[in-house]
């Protein structure tokens, strides 16, 4: 949020980039060459714009390449570094070549969260599960949509932050065949007071995980780090031999940095050359 002074710093800002309100300034990150389209989408009774960054050689080749998928995914939210990491370490042979979609929000706490009965969290966004509709747009009208516009293999993958990391993990539980990789950020694990949390070692009993990876991470914060570490304990407890995963315990980042600061690591870990697939 900007300082209501903001019109005296006018000078300053035109010759540095400045902290406002004593919290960093988010990075500019350069928007890479991508598609854009936008799906009607029925599931949700409205229009969702689409982005998808290309690895070099696409178009010169007739290979066919994993996917990608990210929530959050708006040229003016988190595609654009994410879609530039990937760039980096497929140029650098660190992992293969993938294609990245990005879905841009309209209403992100309705669409990133599942059912909750919580006062709180009716006070934060919509107490319906609005995760499930989302999952089904991703389901049954992008992922059709992106099989008949470009060339995809095998080893779907998604990543989130935050409530997006929160729609990694609740799909990682509801329906874990829809991906083979989940990558979760920080994510919102206090939602529904910590009922994926709670229901992790019962839902894991019965659940297909034979080649699914889980990749998750936790700051300092104080509502998350907890709950986060939590899952931690009930994966070393309950988790299939099957399941292959990793926490990265992060106490020295901030909820506003964990995102970008373990963003390669977890690409490296999941979608590296010498990653168990």
């Amino acid at each position: 949020m900007l300082c209501r002074n903001l019109k005296t710093l006018v000078a300053i800002w035109s010759a540095i980039v400045v902290v406002s309100c004593n919290r960093a300034a988010a990075p500019v990150d350069p928007v890479p060459p991508h598609d854009s389209f936008v799906i009607a989408s029925k599931v949700l009774g409205e229009n969702r714009g689409i982005n998808v960054y290309l690895p070099p050689g696409y178009e010169q080749s007739d290979g066919s390449y994993p996917v990608v998928y990210m929530p959050d995914g708006g040229v003016k939210e988190d595609f654009p570094h994410i879609a530039n990491t990937l760039a980096d370490l497929i140029k650098e042979g660190k992992i293969p070549p993938v294609l990245l979609v990005g879905v841009e929000n309209t209403d992100r706490r309705r669409d990133l969260t599942p059912a909750s009965t919580t006062p709180y969290d009716r006070d934060f966004g919509p107490s319906g599960d609005g995760a499930t509709a989302f999952r089904a747009l991703i389901r049954d009208e992008l992922m059709p949509e992106v099989a008949a516009r470009y060339r995809t293999a095998s080893g779907r993958t998604i990543v989130g932050e935050s409530a997006a990391g929160l729609f990694v993990v609740d799909t990682f539980f509801r329906e874990p065949a829809l991906f083979d990789n989940y990558v979760a950020m920080d994510p919102a694990l206090w939602w529904d007071s910590q009922d994926l949390v709670k229901q992790a070692s019962a839902r894991l009993s019965g659940m297909d995980l034979e080649g699914k990876s889980l990749w998750f991470a936790g700051s300092a914060a104080k509502d998350i780090q907890p709950q986060t570490r939590n899952l931690e304990g009930v994966l070393k407890e309950f988790a299939p031999s099957a399941l292959r995963w990793t926490y990265r315990d992060s106490p020295t980042e901030e909820h506003s940095t964990i995102f970008r600061s373990t963003k390669e690591e977890a690409f490296l870990w999941t979608l590296g050359e010498t990653s168990p697939r």
